[in-house]
């Protein structure tokens, strides 16, 4: 944005964002609160006034546990790696839940958010960012759900267990870096907001979650596993159930990559969209 004063022609003042990534760390920095504040105001929109508030963080993913276990596990009696199939469909609802509402969130963040964007400056990367804070309090609800599963079934953690924190951040950086690139489509396309569902719906089902990893044919490893929660689910799997699990080294090594390119080109289209996007919001 370039301020000009009328009466002094030859004074311009200019107020942009960082030029460099070594200022934009330093104003994300500085306008910390301002995520923490967003991501709270979006934790209180989610659960505020709602009719079930928390349940649905917690039935969404059962629901579909008990769908799939139906028709994968019942009708089509996949394998599930020696555990029962509802622990297997739901230790990998976790992890996908999470990618899915994250980015579903984090494509509407800049749009819902237009009118600040359009008055005021902060790094917008902020939006999406925070949006994600959502998926991760549902995150903790259902995994609190899961423990109580795997009491029942009588499945305990494993030190594999210590490994988890490692799997959710690779989720995270997955959504989020999806959620750069269709937040900053979606402000300049409006129809991109449309591409997102459809995303979600098609990768719930080209993602092992109502299916283990060891049905896929040796011949479709390598297209299979360039979709990012591949390894992200296996992974979940391996460190939560233990068992008969297995966790393909090569295939989380090529999820890892993918979610690292995914992160990395997002984060760079959405610093090049950044700056005329409260033009085009």
């Amino acid at each position: 944005m370039r301020i000009s004063p009328t009466r002094s022609p030859e004074f311009d003042l200019v107020i942009e964002a960082g030029r460099g990534l070594g200022r934009y760390w330093k104003d994300l920095w500085l306008f910390r609160g301002l995520f923490f504040f967003l991501a709270w105001r979006d934790v209180l929109v989610r659960y505020k006034q709602t009719v079930i508030g928390v349940a649905w963080a917690v039935l969404r993913p059962l629901l579909t546990m008990v769908v799939f276990t139906a028709i994968f596990g019942r009708l089509a009696k996949l394998p599930s790696e020696g555990v029962p199939y509802p622990i297997l469909v739901f230790a990998a609802m976790l992890p996908w839940q999470m990618f899915s509402s994250g980015l579903q969130e984090s494509s509407e963040s800049l749009l819902a958010n237009a009118q600040m964007i359009s008055k005021i400056y902060f790094p917008r990367i902020i939006v999406p960012t925070s949006a994600v804070a959502v998926s991760l309090v549902d995150f903790l609800f259902s995994f609190a759900i899961l423990l109580g599963l795997m009491a029942w079934y009588g499945l305990w953690p494993t030190w594999r267990m210590a490994t988890l924190p490692l799997f959710t951040l690779l989720a995270l950086a997955a959504a989020l870096g999806t959620g750069f690139w269709f937040s900053a489509l979606s402000a300049k396309y409006r129809d991109f907001r449309y591409v997102v569902p459809f995303v979600v719906q098609f990768g719930l089902f080209a993602s092992p979650v109502g299916f283990s990893s060891t049905i896929v044919p040796e011949k479709w490893q390598l297209l299979y596993s360039l979709n990012p929660m591949v390894g992200v689910i296996d992974g979940f799997r391996w460190a939560l159930l233990g068992g008969d699990t297995t966790l393909s080294p090569a295939r989380l090594a090529l999820s890892a990559l993918v979610v690292a390119v995914v992160f990395t080109t997002g984060f760079l289209h959405f610093r090049r969209t950044e700056r005329v996007l409260a033009d085009v919001i």
